[in-house]
């Protein structure tokens, strides 16, 4: 199976990225009442909780990682994931093959 990437953005409206570092874990959770984005999935870190979203907009999802719509389906409720990058224009993680819907 191949690796899915996904990208954290609006880090700056929570805690920022330059506390995330390569390895760190973590959690996915969809948010299907969010006013703005019927799938939006929250990020989160265990101590902290929300630190962004999974991108969601071709101006915001970098490079061929996946949008939080094609990887929605993918996903139970929750998810894990970990950090690979952290750019300045965002945050990019693999997603853990573990948390994959099995269909």
């Amino acid at each position: 199976m191949e690796k899915i990437y996904f990208t954290v953005t609006g880090t700056k409206y929570y805690y920022g990225n330059e506390f995330l570092e390569y390895g760190m874990k973590v959690r996915l959770v969809k948010e299907p009442d969010n006013e703005y984005d019927k799938e939006a999935i929250s990020v989160e870190v265990k101590g902290l909780g929300k630190i962004g979203y999974v991108a969601n907009s071709s101006y915001t999802v970098l490079g061929k990682s996946m949008s939080a719509g094609r990887i929605y389906d993918k996903i139970g409720s929750r998810a894990a994931g970990k950090v690979v990058h952290v750019l300045p224009q965002g945050v990019l993680c693999r997603l853990s093959k573990k948390s994959l819907s099995v269909t």
